[in-house]
């Protein structure tokens, strides 16, 4: 009779056993959907960011030229 109520608890601890961990596993899916996620709008705000530094570096360069130009333009009225 030991051994038969000692077995339904075993069975009992195996049941509970394998909730808890489908439970655990549940919530890491969960939590790993929601970093990627998070790492797709992080990658697609980086690019966005990158695209913008593109569209603005050459024409940092082309400003800079310009404002030679007009100091050059400049100096040479003064003198």
């Amino acid at each position: 009779m030991v051994i038969f109520v000692l077995t339904w608890v075993g069975l009992g601890c195996w049941c509970v056993c394998f909730w808890w961990m489908h439970r655990i596993s549940s919530r890491q899916d969960a939590m790993l959907k929601e970093l990627h996620e998070m790492t797709q709008r992080i990658e697609q705000l980086s690019q966005a960011g990158h695209d913008l530094i593109r569209d603005v570096h050459p024409q940092v360069g082309e400003i800079k030229e310009q404002v030679e130009t007009v100091k050059e333009a400049v100096s040479t009225e003064k003198n």
